[in-house]
């Protein structure tokens, strides 16, 4: 049996790559990531300190950044930008809008109310300081869509309630490249 000491190396190499490559799950704590983040070294490879790197930009609880809001033909559609993995997302009608942690009644006037939860997320970084940048209490004048508000931040969701005056018929769906989370809700077509 002849032995190949190319073979074996090259062997060796793809295992320390793939052994480098792995990644932690988004539901892993933040301490987990941050001893991978801290593993790198001053003699490693090129591509550990590029995984180490890539490891301290994204976070591991999904941070909600922003929501928006735009009137179209046909629909008005509510985005909601996330920093790291898309957690999962529940819609739902609700009689009305609360303030997550307090009970509070939100301020948003409408017959009809959509309460959108995004869980395991928040809107806060490690230190506590907000991230969010998107309204947290508006007004809005679109065919369907008569308020937004972001309700909570508490105990690893981050939610939003929307505001109608008519039972909203809606189609949800996530985007990639960056992370979002999307809301149509239909009306008549006023284009044509």
């Amino acid at each position: 049996m002849q032995h190949h000491p190319s073979r074996a190396a090259l062997a060796a190499g793809i295992l320390l790559t793939a052994a480098v490559g792995t990644t932690i799950p988004a539901s892993a704590s933040a301490s987990a990531s941050a001893s991978v983040a801290g593993s790198g070294s001053a003699s490693a490879p090129a591509s550990a300190s590029a995984h180490a790197e890539a490891s301290r930009q994204t976070p591991a609880t999904a941070l909600v950044v922003n929501a928006r809001w735009g009137g179209h033909c046909s629909y008005d559609r509510i985005v909601i930008d996330v920093r790291g993995t898309m957690p999962p997302v529940t819609v739902k009608p609700v009689r009305e809008l609360r303030y997550d942690g307090t009970g509070a009644k939100v301020p948003l006037t409408g017959k009809h109310f959509l309460e959108i939860k995004l869980s395991p997320a928040a809107a806060h970084n490690e230190a506590g300081r907000s991230v969010y940048q998107g309204p947290r209490l508006l007004k809005i004048h679109l065919p369907k869509l008569k308020g937004l508000a972001l309700t909570g931040d508490f105990e690893g969701t981050v939610s939003f309630g929307a505001a109608f005056h008519t039972k909203p018929t809606y189609k949800a769906f996530k985007l990639h490249s960056p992370e979002r989370f999307v809301l149509d809700i239909s009306h008549p077509n006023r284009c044509r």
